[in-house]
């Protein structure tokens, strides 16, 4: 159910914000710092949870999957509405932290794809491929019931 999927984003979002004000607080900076970013990740970790221990029924999950994929919108306009000038003249530490941040995430996407391998396809289909798009082959029909077929 959708409502459901509400309630958690709900408390995702007050959970989120609240670490990123204590964040910010903690480092000297007058913003939230990470709130929403946080937040994102709860909502995914409460969906794996309930997932993994069979607590989320087929509505449910769909509604929690909606949410969670209204989230990215969400943080772009929250993130648009943020005063970069007053964060940049917080000091040095926000610079540093942002390009930090940038750097996990570029090595973390290099780590993940490397380990996450890839299946082996054979190769001949994979030039069969290659030549269909290339035109030099002709695609296979797919198969119609007849109605032979449908007897």
């Amino acid at each position: 159910m959708t409502i459901l999927g509400v309630a958690l984003l709900a408390l995702c979002t007050l959970i989120g914000v609240f670490l990123g004000d204590l964040l910010g607080v903690l480092l000297n900076v007058k913003a939230n710092v990470g709130g929403v970013g946080i937040a994102m990740m709860l909502l995914i970790a409460a969906r794996v949870w309930l997932v993994r221990h069979n607590r989320l029924g087929h509505a449910t999950k769909l509604g929690v999957e909606f949410w969670a994929s209204m989230y990215i919108p969400i943080v772009v306009a929250m993130a648009a509405q943020q005063n970069v000038v007053a964060a940049v003249s917080g000091g040095p530490i926000v610079i540093i932290a942002a390009v930090g941040s940038v750097l996990l995430c570029f090595a973390a996407t290099a780590l993940l794809g490397r380990i996450g391998g890839r299946p082996a396809q054979d190769s001949a289909d994979i030039e069969h491929a290659g030549a269909v798009i290339a035109g030099d082959a002709e695609a296979p029909s797919p198969v119609r019931p007849t109605t032979a077929m449908r007897r």
